[in-house]
């Protein structure tokens, strides 16, 4: 064993080693492996335990146990997309092998893109033909793990399960403080699972291995399912509007979502997995989905609680590290675009004091506002909102006194908006709620009226 060395394009298998989970730690171990290589042992730990598991509750623990670990897998497979996977200490049946497949192929088509690779036919995970037994439901209680990021769009779940009096606690995974201070500012119940990738990962990385953007959020997802059982909860919530489902058109290739496992087809297809296979009534789903990006922006104005303690700046976790008093960095796609999905809805003061300054009066930002409104650009590999968004409300600003005059809001009214279509210009047909969801009905009417209130 101590002589296996990583060589990325010498590798032919993949194998989901196994899996387990002790209730008296609550840490489970997710453990993989290259070829012949040495066991990778990612760790999760759910605060809680011990847990008491019996009958139908241990049973559906174990499923979506296995369910994180083949989804979870994702990092691993990644570093070398072997052609072979081999899953060795359990079967699955041919719906988890479609869900998947279609998990991987497409959570990773920004990295297959990045990295010139073509996965289409590659991705095949093995499977009996029995199908398994749908799910039963476990009589778990009302109540929702609520996922935090940091940024706006979970505050304004969290506020709108806040004044429709949905019990919920609010959860993330890892060790950001600043994700960490922005659910203190709640004020509600928290839950911090921990997660530790396997060190060889990273040694792998060094030795070449390929890299790239995985789908985290279905990741998170499946974390959370496992959560929610073991606290016996009924609904784990996410905040993906409904712009997550678009992505950055490239020329030659076609589209490339970054933020496939935000889409639609991604929630959709989990969590009509969960409810049969895992447990019949636990309910995963993005409480923001009929909702574009603006309209979200828009209810986050509703309140100033968050305005010192939040941040979507990705930059801020990846390059700033943990510190969370440099909440923004001004410079990258995230920044460019809350600033301009909330400058309609905010008065300038407040918004120029939550970011620290005036994107929009700054001519060093026009390549990266060019991107935003697909403007001799793509939509960067970001989680931001649609092209069509970003023109509407730039063209709200030029009618705005305030704006106007602005470098960037100028340059739009005088360069880019005399080539589009009036129609197209327009924010409030971007505001109307869709109904492509798949919030619980008896919530989804009260939360519909929340919205439009």
């Amino acid at each position: 064993m101590s002589e296996w060395k990583f060589r990325r394009d010498a590798i032919q298998a993949f194998r989901f080693v196994r899996c387990g989970f002790d209730p008296a730690t609550g840490v489970a171990q997710l453990v993989y492996a290259f070829d012949d290589g040495p066991e990778m042992v990612e760790t999760i730990c759910v605060p809680g335990a011990p847990f008491v598991l019996e009958g139908e509750r241990a049973a559906a623990v174990e499923r979506a146990l296995r369910l994180l670990h083949l989804i979870a897998g994702v990092s691993y497979y990644k570093a070398a997309v072997p052609g072979e996977i081999r899953i060795e200490s359990y079967d699955i049946d041919a719906d988890t092998a479609a869900l998947l497949e279609l998990i991987y192929l497409n959570g990773l088509g920004e990295f297959a893109y990045r990295n010139g690779l073509d996965l289409h036919g590659r991705i095949r995970f093995p499977h009996g033909d029995e199908a398994e037994s749908p799910a039963p439901a476990l009589g778990l209680r009302e109540h929702a793990l609520v996922a935090i990021g940091g940024g706006k769009d979970s505050l304004v779940s969290i506020e709108a399960l806040r004044a429709l009096d949905v019990d919920q606690t609010v959860s993330w995974i890892g060790g950001s403080q600043l994700i960490q201070a922005c659910a203190a500012r709640t004020g509600l119940p928290t839950l911090n699972v921990g997660r530790a990738l396997a060190p060889q990962l990273f040694d792998y990385n060094r030795e070449g291995a390929w890299n790239g953007h995985i789908p985290v959020t279905v990741v998170n997802s499946a974390i959370l399912v496992l959560a929610a059982l073991l606290h016996g909860v009924d609904q784990v919530v996410f905040s993906n509007e409904r712009s997550a489902s678009y992505g950055s058109m490239i020329e030659g290739t076609g589209e490339v979502n970054h933020q496939w496992s935000k889409g639609w087809a991604c929630e959709s297809a989990f969590g009509r997995y969960v409810e049969k296979h895992i447990a019949a009534d636990l309910h995963y789903y993005s409480l923001l989905r009929p909702l574009s990006e603006l309209a979200v922006a828009r209810q986050f104005t509703r309140t100033n609680r968050y305005d010192a303690h939040f941040s979507s700046c990705n930059r801020n976790f990846h390059i700033l590290g943990e510190r969370p008093t440099n909440r923004w960095c001004g410079v990258c796609p995230k920044c460019h675009f809350v600033f301009l999905a909330l400058a309609p809805f905010m008065s300038k003061p407040r918004l120029v004091g939550i970011l620290g300054r005036n994107l929009l009066d700054d001519p060093d930002q026009t390549g990266g506002y060019d991107a935003l409104l697909e403007y001799q650009d793509h939509k960067p590999f970001e989680c931001v909102g649609e092209g069509r968004e970003s023109r509407a409300a730039m063209a709200a600003l030029t009618a705005r006194p305030e704006w106007r005059e602005d470098a960037l809001v100028k340059r739009f009214a005088r360069e880019i908006m005399p080539q589009l279509d009036a129609e197209e210009l327009r924010i409030e047909p971007l505001l109307v709620l869709d109904d492509e969801q798949r919030i619980p009905p008896r919530l989804w009417e009260r939360l519909r009226a929340h919205f439009a209130a």
